[in-house]
């Protein structure tokens, strides 16, 4: 598919990794325990229009997907929303040092293409607990795309494989089993 390549020639770097260094810097006292997002990279499925990008923004629910977005707390209220996928990707490396994707976590968002009546927002949803809890399965290694559709599934492995077959070619079997047709 050519879509994946569109943006191919802009990208400089691994473009997979948001910060880098220990907070701590090998020393307790702040910021002992705390979460690191070293690796994490958040990447929006829109299955409408056949587009997968990243967007950093989604570290912080400022992504393209959730600008100018009133989000609701039941999904019910919703005017035929159009949904997209979250998927919070990490990157490692395997014991011999090559890089690899190590963890995946798929979320669901939901968003209406017109704002109501009256209103200059658009409205969403999205499962907090959701989004949090497999943005730490994924920061642990782990795969959940059980929940993504076919179609999804495919324009998310296409994208990792175009990204950097090496990465794909290193990764773990479970991520590329969830991922296959």
């Amino acid at each position: 598919m050519e879509l994946f390549n569109k943006n191919r020639e802009k990208r400089t770097g691994s473009g997979f990794n948001i910060l880098s260094g220990d907070s701590t810097d090998g020393h307790g006292g702040f910021g002992v325990g705390s979460l690191s997002l070293d690796h994490l990279t958040p990447v929006i499925i829109d299955p409408v229009d056949e587009r997968v990008f990243i967007d950093m923004g989604a570290i912080h629910a400022r992504s393209e997907i959730e600008k100018k977005i009133k989000l609701l707390e039941n999904k019910e209220e919703l005017n035929d929303p159009r949904e997209y996928w979250m998927v919070w990707v990490t990157t490692g490396h395997t014991e011999e040092g090559k890089p690899k994707y190590n963890g995946v976590g798929a979320c669901r968002f939901y968003r209406e293409e017109e704002p109501p009546e009256g209103s200059r927002f658009k409205r969403g949803y999205k499962s907090m607990p959701e989004h949090v809890n497999n943005m730490d399965k994924a920061l642990k290694g782990r795969v959940v795309v059980d929940l993504m559709d076919e179609k999804s599934r495919y324009m998310l492995r296409e994208y990792l494989k175009g990204f950097s077959e090496e990465y794909w070619d290193n990764s773990n079997d479970e991520l590329k089993e969830a991922l296959a047709d």
